[in-house]
């Protein structure tokens, strides 16, 4: 392909750390990519490094239509989408070694959602920014999706084309520069009281459910930790429940920190464990606690729908499943110190720790803060606006 026969244009892109220059091409073979040049500079001064001014980045652009610019590349690499992203999947598998279940979902992400949209043949320096933000806007228009699933889809996205950068000698990633989806997280969330959590495990429709629905909230374990629970992880002699393993989309794997914790075993969920340890069969060690009718892992579609009917027949505002794992988070930092929250929480770090600080209301708070003030003019007296004092 002969470089005489691209044309292409300046255009400024306003990104997070300010205006971007990029080089807009149109090839020969019709690939519209669209390169990275640097930050604009808009003083009359040398621009340092990273930056450039209107005419240096012109200058950049005549360098690249003529094939002269070493940093930028403008003929196909011969990668297609399909291909890299397939060689990101096994990257992040073998490479990055991540859980089983991390790669089967970004394994549903790229066969669901991006190699149906952007095409597993395309070739992958024909893939600009503005292609990745109409398949962002028109996920957005389709509304099926909350903000926090679209921008994971872009994580996605943006992580197969870094790894095409830096194997396969793709000059720059288009999803840089591309939008990602405003998320706003309140820290507000549904929780129980103990009184409550009794209540909804008196209307679940069976025992088991009653026992797995009173352990979610008094030891604050995953769904996929309670699901993977054996008999052997449960010592009731020393009060503690053991989460070694965590059973995420049909993949069995350690726990979502990757380390094993312990937790303990308060009154409330030893009595409800108890009572399953009673039943007929599947109470060996290695059984798992919560089980379907023939001792395998226990549904969680079904699951999901019978606590919603558990709701339902309790008189209780909806919640997920997952919110008694932020009852027990609530109730936790009331006892223990914050450290030790995270430690029984399996959390990678304290600021996740912290919402339940937040959540919980401090009802004397208004009292606290009048008896402050209430002292302090008891102590200093009153100062009028033409700065005489109270007699």
């Amino acid at each position: 392909m002969s470089s005489t026969k691209a044309t292409g244009y300046i255009r400024t892109i306003q990104r997070r750390e300010g205006p971007v220059f990029f080089a807009k091409l149109k090839l020969a073979d019709g690939t519209q990519p669209q390169r990275r040049l640097g930050g604009v500079w808009p003083k009359r001064t040398r621009p340092p490094e990273g930056y450039l001014t209107r005419g240096m980045a012109e200058a950049r652009l005549g360098a690249i239509l003529a094939g002269s610019d070493p940093l930028v590349n403008i003929a196909p690499i011969g990668v297609t989408f399909g291909q890299a992203a397939s060689d990101w999947l096994d990257y992040v598998e073998h490479d990055r070694k991540r859980r089983k279940s991390t790669v089967g979902g970004y394994r549903n992400i790229v066969d669901g959602s991006l190699l149906p949209a952007f095409g597993k043949d395309t070739p992958i320096e024909a893939i600009t920014t503005a292609d990745i933000d109409r398949y962002r806007a028109g996920l957005v228009a389709d509304g099926k999706l909350a903000a926090a699933t679209i921008n994971r889809r872009l994580v996605a996205l943006h992580a197969i084309f870094k790894r095409a950068v830096r194997q396969h000698g793709l000059p720059s990633n288009p999803v840089e520069a591309a939008e990602r989806q405003p998320q706003r997280r309140s820290g507000d969330f549904r929780v129980l009281d103990p009184g409550e959590v009794a209540l909804l495990a008196s209307t679940a429709e069976n025992a088991q459910d009653a026992a797995l629905i009173t352990v979610a909230a008094f030891t604050g374990l995953r769904l996929g930790e309670l699901l993977a629970l054996r008999w052997t992880d449960v010592d009731f002699a020393k009060r503690i429940v053991h989460v070694r393993r965590s059973h995420v989309l049909g993949v069995e794997d350690t726990p979502k920190s990757h380390k094993i914790r312990s937790v303990p075993l308060i009154d409330q969920a030893a009595v409800a464990l108890d009572g399953l340890s009673r039943r007929e069969h599947f109470t060996d060690p290695d059984d798992r606690v919560f089980i379907n009718h023939v001792g395998d892992v226990l549904g969680q579609d079904l699951l999901r729908r019978r606590f919603k009917t558990a709701l339902v027949a309790a008189g209780l505002q909806p919640m997920r499943l997952h919110d008694l794992r932020h009852t027990f988070g609530t109730i936790a930092v009331q006892a223990f110190a914050l450290s030790d929250v995270k430690a029984y929480m399996g959390h990678a770090n304290i600021d996740t720790t912290m919402i339940y600080v937040h959540h919980v209301p401090q009802h004397d708070a208004a009292d606290k803060l009048s008896a402050l003030v209430t002292d302090a003019k008891t102590v200093h007296p009153t100062v009028h606006r033409t700065g005489c004092m109270d007699p």
